[in-house]
């Protein structure tokens, strides 16, 4: 049923996939030929979806049924979600940058003053 993808991280195949986000198959099909949701291709071209991917199945049933969201609006809002998910990322990497100079950048104790000339 399930195959390893990397590490521990589990696979589906279609039929089991479509099973746990209380799907048809063929839904599952029409989705990713839509680019609602893109799973991994075993050696001979069968889908393999991720427990991440079952998620995302679930959660575009969700959108449709409960809040009548049309698939191209879900199809905007799963862009608009991975990219600030992906900027989120990348803030929190700048933040660990920033704290690693901050800790290693010298320490000065110099004070500059400034005053304006005067006549302007």
């Amino acid at each position: 049923m399930s195959a390893e993808r990397n590490e521990d991280a589990r696979t589906f195949l279609i039929s089991v996939a479509a099973e746990l986000a209380g799907m048809h198959a063929q839904t599952l099909r029409t989705y990713d030929r839509l680019g609602l949701v893109s799973p991994q291709r075993s050696s001979g071209g069968g889908r393999r979806y991720s427990e991440r991917d079952v998620d995302l199945l679930r959660e575009v049933q969700r959108l449709s049924q409960d809040e009548g969201v049309n698939l191209a609006g879900i199809k905007r809002i799963i862009e608009l979600t991975n990219q600030v998910e992906a900027l989120q990322s990348r803030v929190a990497e700048l933040s660990r940058e920033v704290e690693r100079l901050r800790a290693t950048a010298p320490k000065s104790t110099a004070l500059v003053v400034w005053q304006p000339r005067k006549g302007r």
